[in-house]
C-alpha cells in the first residue's frame, strides 16, 4: 500500500524521534557528537530516500513497503530480511550502549574520520540503485506484475548488487564513526548477511528472470569491482 502524505510526513518524524533518540539516550550522553552525526545522517538519508521516491518513483516506494512474506518470496529470503532488520535495529543498541558501558576500548579519533568518509561514501551506491533501478525491492522476488527486467545501467553497470555494496560500506563506515569495535562486529555481521543474501537472490533470478544470466557474463562482479 502506497503511503499517504501524513503517513509519509508522521513514518519521518517517527523515523528522526525514535531512532535519534533512542542512540542518544542509551549512550546516556546528550552531547554525544559522533551519535548526534550518526543520527542525523540516518534520518537524513531515509527521508531523501522516502521523498524522493514518493515524488519520482511512486510504484518502488509502494512495493518498498511491501511486508516480508507477502511478494511470493522463499522462507530463506523472509527470515534472511527479518534477520538483517533485527540487526539494523541493533546498530543503535550496541554502540551506544559500549559507549557508554566501555564494553571495548574507544577507537581512536582517526577511525572516527574514517568512518564519517565511509558513511558518506557509501551513501551514493545505495542512493542510486534506487534511482537506477525501479524494481529494487526490499524482497528478493520477481516482480512480474510490474514487469520486471535487468536492469544493467549506472550503477549496474559496475557492479550487480550496488545497493548492497553501499550498505555494507555504510555500515562498517557508521560503527568506525560511532567509535565502537563491538559496533563494527555487528557491522561485519550485517556485511556477512548480505553476502549470503546475494547468492539466495542470484540463484533466483538466474532461474526465472529473462537475460539474467547474460547479464552476469557482462557484469562480471557482485559487490566489489575487480574483486569479487
Amino acid at each position: 500500500m502506497r503511503p499517504t502524505p501524513v503517513i509519509l510526513a508522521l513514518l519521518l518524524a517517527g523515523l528522526a524521534v525514535f531512532y535519534l533518540g533512542l542512540l542518544l539516550w542509551l549512550s546516556g550522553n546528550w552531547r554525544w557528537v559522533e551519535g548526534w552525526i550518526f543520527g542525523l545522517w540516518f534520518v537524513f538519508f531515509a527521508s531523501a530516500v522516502l521523498l524522493w521516491l514518493r515524488s519520482r518513483d511512486p510504484a518502488l516506494l509502494t512495493e518498498r513497503f511491501r511486508l516480508p512474506g507477502t511478494g511470493g518470496e522463499s522462507h530463506i529470503d523472509v527470515a534472511i530480511v527479518i534477520v538483517m532488520k533485527l540487526c539494523w535495529l541493533a546498530f543503535f543498541i550496541v554502540p551506544p550502549l559500549d559507549v557508554r558501558f566501555a564494553w571495548t576500548p574507544r577507537l581512536p579519533l582517526w577511525c572516527e574520520v574514517c568512518g564519517g568518509i565511509l558513511l558518506l561514501a557509501g551513501s551514493f551506491p545505495f542512493f542510486r540503485a534506487f534511482t537506477d533501478n525501479t524494481f529494487a525491492s526490499q524482497l528478493v522476488r520477481i516482480q512480474t506484475e510490474r514487469g520486471q527486467h535487468v536492469i544493467d545501467t549506472g550503477v549496474y553497470g559496475y557492479v550487480r548488487h550496488p545497493m548492497y555494496l553501499g550498505a555494507s560500506v555504510a555500515f562498517v563506515g557508521g560503527a568506525l564513526l560511532l567509535g565502537s569495535i563491538s559496533g563494527l562486529l555487528l557491522a561485519l555481521a550485517l556485511v556477512a548477511i548480505l553476502v549470503v543474501r546475494i547468492f539466495v537472490e542470484e540463484k533466483l533470478l538466474a532461474h526465472d528472470l529473462e537475460g539474467y544470466q547474460a547479464y552476469r557474463e557482462k557484469v562480471r562482479y557482485r559487490l566489489v569491482p575487480h574483486v569479487w
